[in-house]
């Protein structure tokens, strides 16, 4: 859910930090003093359109920062972590919007684009109001609304499967056809090749090994003339280091006795000794092991020649060209087995359309109910929300042939008045008429995916009992997803679980919005400040805290 949101120079907005809660957030004010600016706030960060006319006068840019926490289960984890983003219970979004047009997206601190935000900000929040794009306007979403209102989520998802295979089966056909053609060309060909790279016996580290073991063969005898030049230095001379060193120190030792500090120096010297004699017997050893056999020099050359040229064919490293060969070998394999014959993968193909048909029809059946019901119920909650009058349809339509999911296309139609044909949404809902169907909605089928719910509008043209009958249904919806709701009614208001007020002031001679956490007082205030209109009295105040003390049993 959405905990907190920082705006700095949006709009008329100069800084605003706001925390939100779970259940029923309301926020209310006066008309213009900036309450539709902070959901457009909220919106830019979810991945809207940014432009430079939202930045405050007298700033460059505007930035909106949103922290959620998120279940460990929210499928939003394992999006943001896909783009290689570090996420666990929290995520903190920020967009930033510059005059320049110079804009930028952070997730978690990680610069990020527009397109995976909005990726994002789909799995987290859904916004009802007259400035954005809903679900409810997607016509291609309306299919996946009804299944889930409906309950058809593990049929659709066996139906998805079994269309799955059919297409598969499909390409395998068509494949086969193709293939007939081209199957004998192709299989010489990577025949020749895979033989070619097998008969190199390529080894994975070989080449590395190969080109250290060139290097010194290539350089073996200035190598052979620098050790046999130590050695006998050290050793094996005429005159040796460490001959020298054994008659020092037995001339040391034999003072010894006589001054007790030679010791420490004979022992040091002793000690050289020992070292240098294993250096020289490692640098004897050494010198026997140095190959200056040219046939071996010739080998080592002829066998990275044939690397270069294999790579040039096949891969840029010895890797590559291993891996290029496994490749190459299952594509044989399924091209040289070719047991399944055409007529098998026909019969193949009888048989999913068969279970396509059986669970097509199920999936037609269950979705006539379901959408009986879904609209008998929207139906019923729309009348209640002062759109009587209103008529909403779940128009199902067959398809010509059977598609992804299921034999049916869906898409909803609304009229707002009587006598009028019912129209897709998209082309005649206002804001506040998709807030107050979203509403329905919610009541008819509670259960979401997405964690937070925005209304704005959702009482547009409607009061008296009805405007309380909108406020207990956010409030049941509310139960089980964060919900901030901007209202103009105190009906709407009374039933808040954390009520803010929204104030436009003028603060050295700049308009600014401020956002204030109401406690229990301030909720009286406002709710009746919202009743009484421009005077606040102890009669409306009274009233205000009945219809919290109402809302609160509802």
């Amino acid at each position: 859910m959405l905990t907190d949101l920082n705006i700095t120079n949006f709009a008329i907005i100069d800084s605003l930090h706001v925390s939100f809660y779970e259940g029923l957030n309301i926020l209310t004010g006066e008309t213009g003093a900036g309450k539709s600016i902070i959901i457009d706030a909220v919106n830019l960060v979810l991945g809207g359109r940014a432009s430079g006319d939202l930045i405050r006068t007298g700033a460059e840019e505007a930035t909106v920062e949103a922290l959620f926490t998120l279940e460990l289960s929210s499928p939003v984890i394992e999006t943001v972590r896909e783009q290689g983003i570090e996420c666990e219970d929290e995520l903190l979004v920020k967009r930033i919007i510059n005059r320049s047009g110079r804009n930028r997206v952070f997730i978690n601190g990680a610069l990020s684009t527009i397109s995976i935000l909005g990726d994002i900000a789909s799995k987290l929040i859904n916004i009802y109001g007259q400035h954005e794009s809903q679900t409810l306007l997607r016509s291609e979403k309306h299919l996946d609304l009804l299944d889930d209102c409906s309950g058809l989520g593990g049929l659709v998802e066996s139906y998805r499967e079994v269309y799955a295979g059919y297409i598969e089966t499909l390409k395998r056909i068509k494949a086969f056809d193709e293939g007939e053609r081209d199957a004998g060309q192709r299989i010489d060909l990577l025949s020749f090749q895979s033989d070619e790279i097998k008969k190199a016996g390529l080894a994975p580290e070989e080449e590395v090994n190969l080109e250290q073991e060139l290097n010194i063969l290539v350089h073996s005898e200035k190598l052979l003339a620098a050790s046999s030049s130590g050695y006998d230095l050290l050793y094996n001379g005429e005159i040796t280091v460490l001959g020298a060193l054994q008659q020092a120190i037995a001339q040391l030792q034999s003072v010894a006795a006589i001054d007790s500090s030679l010791s420490p120096v004979s022992e040091a010297l002793s000690a050289a000794y020992l070292q240098l004699e294993d250096a020289s017997l490692s640098l004897r050893d050494y010198i026997s092991g140095i190959d200056l056999d040219p046939a071996r020099l010739q080998w080592i050359d002829e066998r990275l020649a044939l690397m270069r040229n294999l790579k040039k064919k096949y891969g840029d490293t010895v890797g590559d060209i291993l891996e290029y060969k496994n490749k190459i070998d299952e594509e044989l394999e399924l091209l040289k087995d070719r047991n399944l014959s055409k007529a098998e993968l026909e019969e193949k193909l009888k048989e999913l359309l068969h279970e396509i048909d059986v669970l097509g029809n199920r999936l037609t059946d269950e979705r006539r109910e379901g959408t009986e019901r879904l609209q008998k119920g929207v139906q019923y909650e729309i009348n209640q929300l002062a759109m009587k009058g209103a008529k909403f349809v779940v128009d199902i339509q067959n398809l010509e042939s059977p598609g992804e999911k299921g034999f049916q296309k869906v898409e909803f139609l609304f009229s707002a008045n009587p006598g009028e044909e019912p129209k897709p949404l998209a082309k005649i809902a206002s804001g506040g008429e998709l807030s107050r169907l979203m509403l329905a909605f919610k009541q008819v089928h509670p259960e979401s995916d997405v964690p937070t719910l925005v209304f704005d509008e959702v009482d547009a043209g409607i009061g008296g009992a009805t405007s309380a009958l909108v406020g207990k249904k956010l409030k049941n919806v509310s139960k089980k997803q964060q919900v901030l709701c901007i209202t103009h009614l105190p009906q709407v208001a009374a039933f808040a679980a954390h009520h803010f007020k929204v104030e436009k002031s003028v603060e050295s001679g700049r308009t600014t919005t401020k956002i204030s956490d109401l406690n229990q007082n301030g909720r009286v205030e406002e709710i009746a400040r919202m009743l009484g209109g421009i005077s606040v009295t102890d009669k409306s105040r009274e009233h205000a805290k009945e219809m919290i003390a109402e809302a609160s049993v509802m």
